[in-house]
């Protein structure tokens, strides 16, 4: 009965998360409520307060959830790929594809992280995260075994994972034509 529960919590706690994507894209972080979230998820907003402590938390909960959805969605494109090279061009393809296919989720997430605040009033982006980016590490790892395999050359992972995803990045909004990947290319 207990797990029953959970599972029913966590069903709404993701309900929750998902109206406030939409409710980010659709108004923008300073106009979005948790009244607003409510009425879009068609529950009360005493719901969401049982589940959330406050606007801050949510938000800060939905930034987890949009972070982990792109990576579970990258990771999944690229683990089954058999080389560093095929890992990298998957990499870079299933990243620039999940730009142009879940425009709602990068547009909640750009809301969130340019305009949200922690408790302590610093704007998301200049946060120092103490738990360094997923996706920055997976990255890494593809380059560090490249290297190791003699698949590529001699460069810093660091510095060349950074750029890449800082390219991916530029690439939000560029138009989808000539050489760059076109959204859902990536299967």
């Amino acid at each position: 009965m207990e797990n029953k529960q959970y599972l029913i919590a966590e069903a709404r706690r993701e309900q929750v998360i998902k109206a406030a994507i939409k409710v980010l894209t659709d108004i923008g972080y300073h106009s979005t409520s948790l009244s607003k979230i409510a009425n879009t998820a068609h529950i009360s907003t005493g719901l969401i307060s049982y589940h959330f402590s406050g606007k801050e938390d949510l938000m800060r909960n939905t930034l987890m959830y949009l972070v982990e959805h792109e990576r579970s969605y990258i990771k999944e494109k690229v683990t089954p790929q058999q080389t560093s090279m095929e890992k990298l061009v998957t990499f870079i393809e299933a990243s620039l594809a999940y730009q142009g296919t879940n425009d709602e989720y990068s547009n909640a997430l750009l809301e969130i992280v340019f305009n949200g605040r922690t408790p302590d009033n610093v704007p998301y982006y200049q946060v120092e995260v103490h738990e360094e980016d997923g996706l920055l590490v997976l990255l890494k790892e593809i380059l560090r075994n490249g290297q190791e395999t003699k698949e590529f050359g001699d460069f810093d992972p660091q510095v060349t994972a950074m750029i890449i995803r800082g390219a991916i990045a530029g690439a939000r909004g560029l138009p989808q034509k000539g050489g760059c990947v076109k959204p859902g290319s990536v299967q």
